[in-house]
Protein backbone atom coordinates (compact mmCIF):
# COMPACT_ATOMS: atom_id res chain seq x y z
CA UNK A 1 0.00 0.00 0.00
CA UNK A 2 1.39 3.35 -0.93
CA UNK A 3 -0.16 6.14 1.48
CA UNK A 4 1.06 9.33 1.62
CA UNK A 5 0.67 12.62 2.50
CA UNK A 6 2.37 16.77 2.90
CA UNK A 7 1.98 19.62 4.76
CA UNK A 8 0.30 22.06 1.63
CA UNK A 9 0.30 24.90 4.23
CA UNK A 10 4.04 25.46 4.63
CA UNK A 11 4.43 28.06 2.18
CA UNK A 12 1.47 30.15 2.69
CA UNK A 13 1.99 33.52 3.02
CA UNK A 14 -0.90 34.35 5.75
CA UNK A 15 1.15 33.49 8.84
CA UNK A 16 4.48 36.05 8.01
CA UNK A 17 2.48 39.08 7.23
CA UNK A 18 1.45 41.11 9.99
CA UNK A 19 -2.77 42.19 10.11
CA UNK A 20 -3.58 45.87 10.30
CA UNK A 21 -6.41 45.45 12.99
CA UNK A 22 -9.85 47.93 12.59
CA UNK A 23 -10.62 50.23 15.06
CA UNK A 24 -12.98 52.67 16.25
CA UNK A 25 -12.95 56.52 17.83
CA UNK A 26 -14.61 58.75 19.16
CA UNK A 27 -14.17 62.67 20.27
CA UNK A 28 -12.81 60.94 24.02
CA UNK A 29 -11.90 57.51 23.09
CA UNK A 30 -9.96 54.99 20.64
CA UNK A 31 -10.88 51.47 20.73
CA UNK A 32 -8.39 48.85 19.25
CA UNK A 33 -9.98 45.21 19.52
CA UNK A 34 -7.16 43.06 20.39
CA UNK A 35 -9.62 39.90 21.36
CA UNK A 36 -9.95 38.72 18.03
CA UNK A 37 -6.15 38.01 17.25
CA UNK A 38 -4.49 34.72 16.87
CA UNK A 39 -3.15 33.64 19.80
CA UNK A 40 -0.41 30.49 20.78
CA UNK A 41 -2.81 28.98 23.17
CA UNK A 42 -6.30 29.39 21.31
CA UNK A 43 -4.00 27.28 18.19
CA UNK A 44 -3.75 24.72 21.26
CA UNK A 45 -6.93 24.22 22.49
CA UNK A 46 -8.24 24.09 18.75
CA UNK A 47 -5.45 21.68 17.62
CA UNK A 48 -6.75 19.59 21.17
CA UNK A 49 -10.34 19.52 19.53
CA UNK A 50 -9.68 18.75 16.39
CA UNK A 51 -7.75 15.64 17.72
CA UNK A 52 -11.02 14.28 19.81
CA UNK A 53 -12.82 14.94 16.39
CA UNK A 54 -10.56 12.56 14.22
CA UNK A 55 -10.29 10.34 17.08
CA UNK A 56 -14.08 10.14 17.45
CA UNK A 57 -14.45 8.73 13.65
CA UNK A 58 -11.57 7.05 13.66
CA UNK A 59 -12.82 4.92 16.47
CA UNK A 60 -16.01 4.51 14.83
CA UNK A 61 -14.35 3.58 11.37
CA UNK A 62 -12.19 1.07 13.47
CA UNK A 63 -15.48 -0.03 15.27
CA UNK A 64 -17.18 -1.14 11.67
CA UNK A 65 -14.34 -2.30 10.32
CA UNK A 66 -13.92 -4.52 13.62
CA UNK A 67 -18.09 -5.92 12.91
CA UNK A 68 -17.89 -7.17 9.53
CA UNK A 69 -17.82 -3.80 7.54
CA UNK A 70 -15.37 -2.97 4.79
CA UNK A 71 -13.49 0.06 6.29
CA UNK A 72 -11.51 0.80 2.84
CA UNK A 73 -14.25 2.68 1.36
CA UNK A 74 -14.67 5.21 3.66
CA UNK A 75 -10.92 5.46 4.23
CA UNK A 76 -10.81 6.34 0.79
CA UNK A 77 -13.87 9.15 1.16
CA UNK A 78 -12.65 10.33 3.86
CA UNK A 79 -9.08 10.84 2.15
CA UNK A 80 -10.64 12.49 -0.76
CA UNK A 81 -12.87 14.89 0.80
CA UNK A 82 -9.92 15.68 3.77
CA UNK A 83 -7.45 16.88 0.52
CA UNK A 84 -10.36 19.07 -1.01
CA UNK A 85 -11.27 20.71 1.78
CA UNK A 86 -6.84 21.37 2.53
CA UNK A 87 -7.12 22.61 -0.76
CA UNK A 88 -10.05 24.79 -0.19
CA UNK A 89 -8.48 25.87 3.35
CA UNK A 90 -4.89 26.94 1.32
CA UNK A 91 -6.49 29.63 -0.87
CA UNK A 92 -9.07 30.93 2.00
CA UNK A 93 -8.03 30.38 5.40
CA UNK A 94 -10.68 33.04 6.67
CA UNK A 95 -12.86 29.56 5.93
CA UNK A 96 -11.10 27.33 8.68
CA UNK A 97 -13.40 27.75 11.40
CA UNK A 98 -15.41 25.41 9.32
CA UNK A 99 -13.01 23.52 7.30
CA UNK A 100 -10.66 22.42 10.03
CA UNK A 101 -13.23 20.43 12.24
CA UNK A 102 -15.03 18.72 9.17
CA UNK A 103 -11.17 17.59 7.92
CA UNK A 104 -10.63 16.66 11.20
CA UNK A 105 -13.63 14.60 11.19
CA UNK A 106 -13.70 12.99 7.43
CA UNK A 107 -9.73 12.10 8.13
CA UNK A 108 -10.64 10.55 11.24
CA UNK A 109 -12.29 7.97 9.08
CA UNK A 110 -9.06 7.41 6.58
CA UNK A 111 -6.64 6.91 9.64
CA UNK A 112 -9.50 4.62 11.20
CA UNK A 113 -9.99 2.58 8.16
CA UNK A 114 -6.65 2.28 7.39
CA UNK A 115 -5.69 1.55 10.69
CA UNK A 116 -7.74 -1.22 10.90
CA UNK A 117 -6.41 -2.65 7.14
CA UNK A 118 -2.75 -2.51 9.06
CA UNK A 119 -3.87 -4.09 12.47
CA UNK A 120 -5.41 -7.25 10.95
CA UNK A 121 -2.24 -7.89 9.39
CA UNK A 122 0.17 -6.86 12.04
CA UNK A 123 -1.98 -6.70 15.77
CA UNK A 124 -0.22 -4.41 17.86
CA UNK A 125 1.22 -1.99 15.30
CA UNK A 126 -1.63 0.75 15.70
CA UNK A 127 -0.40 1.22 19.23
CA UNK A 128 2.92 1.29 18.61
CA UNK A 129 2.40 3.76 15.51
CA UNK A 130 0.15 5.80 18.16
CA UNK A 131 3.02 6.01 20.70
CA UNK A 132 5.67 6.65 18.46
CA UNK A 133 3.79 9.31 16.44
CA UNK A 134 3.48 11.23 20.19
CA UNK A 135 6.92 10.55 21.18
CA UNK A 136 7.62 12.47 18.60
CA UNK A 137 5.70 15.10 18.42
CA UNK A 138 6.85 15.51 22.16
CA UNK A 139 10.24 15.83 21.47
CA UNK A 140 10.04 18.09 18.53
CA UNK A 141 8.02 20.20 20.72
CA UNK A 142 10.89 20.68 23.91
CA UNK A 143 13.46 20.73 20.63
CA UNK A 144 11.86 23.88 19.47
CA UNK A 145 10.81 25.12 22.77
CA UNK A 146 14.48 25.10 24.29
CA UNK A 147 15.55 26.50 21.09
CA UNK A 148 17.92 23.44 20.58
CA UNK A 149 16.92 23.68 17.34
CA UNK A 150 16.55 27.42 15.57
CA UNK A 151 14.08 27.56 12.73
CA UNK A 152 15.87 29.79 10.24
CA UNK A 153 15.18 30.78 6.78
CA UNK A 154 17.82 27.78 5.26
CA UNK A 155 16.22 25.24 8.44
CA UNK A 156 12.56 26.19 6.45
CA UNK A 157 14.07 25.76 2.76
CA UNK A 158 15.96 22.78 3.17
CA UNK A 159 12.70 20.67 4.65
CA UNK A 160 10.46 22.43 2.32
CA UNK A 161 12.42 20.88 -0.74
CA UNK A 162 12.79 18.19 0.86
CA UNK A 163 8.77 17.43 1.56
CA UNK A 164 8.28 18.20 -1.98
CA UNK A 165 10.71 15.95 -3.43
CA UNK A 166 9.15 13.35 -1.39
CA UNK A 167 5.56 14.69 -2.66
CA UNK A 168 7.19 14.43 -6.31
CA UNK A 169 8.94 10.90 -5.62
CA UNK A 170 5.46 9.69 -4.29
CA UNK A 171 3.57 11.01 -6.96
CA UNK A 172 5.84 9.91 -9.87
CA UNK A 173 6.46 6.27 -8.47
CA UNK A 174 2.70 6.04 -8.35
CA UNK A 175 2.10 6.94 -11.57
CA UNK A 176 4.48 4.29 -13.02
CA UNK A 177 3.30 1.40 -10.75
CA UNK A 178 0.04 2.02 -11.99
CA UNK A 179 0.33 2.19 -16.08
CA UNK A 180 3.84 0.15 -16.24
CA UNK A 181 5.49 -3.10 -14.34
CA UNK A 182 7.08 -0.62 -12.61
CA UNK A 183 7.92 -1.59 -8.52
CA UNK A 184 8.77 1.46 -6.62
CA UNK A 185 12.03 0.92 -4.65
CA UNK A 186 9.68 2.46 -1.37
CA UNK A 187 7.60 -1.02 -2.02
CA UNK A 188 8.34 -4.40 0.17
CA UNK A 189 9.96 -4.62 3.45
CA UNK A 190 13.73 -4.74 1.44
CA UNK A 191 16.77 -2.46 3.74
CA UNK A 192 16.43 0.31 1.41
CA UNK A 193 12.89 0.38 1.61
CA UNK A 194 12.83 0.62 5.16
CA UNK A 195 15.72 3.16 5.06
CA UNK A 196 13.57 5.37 2.65
CA UNK A 197 10.45 5.01 5.28
CA UNK A 198 13.00 6.35 7.90
CA UNK A 199 13.83 9.26 6.00
CA UNK A 200 10.28 10.16 5.09
CA UNK A 201 9.71 9.63 8.84
CA UNK A 202 12.77 12.34 9.94
CA UNK A 203 11.05 14.58 6.96
CA UNK A 204 7.95 14.83 8.30
CA UNK A 205 9.28 15.17 12.17
CA UNK A 206 11.24 18.09 10.77
CA UNK A 207 7.89 19.74 9.26
CA UNK A 208 7.31 19.74 13.22
CA UNK A 209 9.13 22.60 13.55
CA UNK A 210 7.44 24.61 11.11
CA UNK A 211 4.63 24.20 11.71
CA UNK A 212 5.40 25.57 15.45
CA UNK A 213 7.36 28.26 14.08
CA UNK A 214 4.43 29.38 11.56
CA UNK A 215 2.07 29.53 15.21
CA UNK A 216 4.28 31.33 16.66
CA UNK A 217 4.82 33.91 14.40
CA UNK A 218 1.20 34.00 13.21
CA UNK A 219 0.41 34.75 17.27
CA UNK A 220 3.48 37.27 17.13
CA UNK A 221 1.91 38.86 14.01
CA UNK A 222 -1.38 39.22 15.61
CA UNK A 223 -3.23 37.09 12.75
CA UNK A 224 -7.10 37.42 12.93
CA UNK A 225 -9.05 34.76 15.50
CA UNK A 226 -9.67 32.06 12.64
CA UNK A 227 -5.96 31.70 12.00
CA UNK A 228 -5.47 29.76 14.83
CA UNK A 229 -7.99 27.21 13.46
CA UNK A 230 -5.94 27.81 9.61
CA UNK A 231 -2.47 26.72 12.49
CA UNK A 232 -3.98 23.98 13.86
CA UNK A 233 -5.08 22.23 10.68
CA UNK A 234 -1.37 22.44 9.44
CA UNK A 235 -0.40 21.01 12.44
CA UNK A 236 -2.62 17.95 12.33
CA UNK A 237 -1.81 17.01 8.59
CA UNK A 238 1.88 16.74 9.52
CA UNK A 239 0.48 14.13 12.81
CA UNK A 240 -1.52 12.21 10.31
CA UNK A 241 1.81 12.35 7.73
CA UNK A 242 3.91 11.13 10.60
CA UNK A 243 1.62 8.37 11.31
CA UNK A 244 0.80 6.88 8.60
CA UNK A 245 4.48 6.37 7.86
CA UNK A 246 5.18 4.92 11.31
CA UNK A 247 2.12 2.77 10.29
CA UNK A 248 4.20 1.98 7.01
CA UNK A 249 7.97 1.74 8.70
CA UNK A 250 6.40 -0.85 11.18
CA UNK A 251 4.47 -2.69 9.21
CA UNK A 252 7.56 -3.33 6.86
CA UNK A 253 9.92 -3.82 10.05
CA UNK A 254 7.38 -6.57 11.20
CA UNK A 255 6.46 -8.66 7.58
CA UNK A 256 10.26 -9.58 8.17
CA UNK A 257 9.95 -11.14 11.34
Amino acid sequence: MNFKSNNPFLGNKNFSKPTVHSYSHDENNTLIDYGQEMTISGTINKSFFMLLLLTATASLTWWLAFNGTNPLPLAIGGAIVGFVLVLISSFRPQYSPYLAPAYALVEGLFIGGISAVFEAMYPGIVIQAVGATFVTFLICFGLYKYQIVKVNEQFKSVVIAATLAIATYYLISWLLSMFTSFVPVHYGNSPMSIGISVVVIIIAALNLFLDFDLIEKGAKNRQPKYMEWFGAMGLMITLVWLYIEFLRLLSKLSSRN
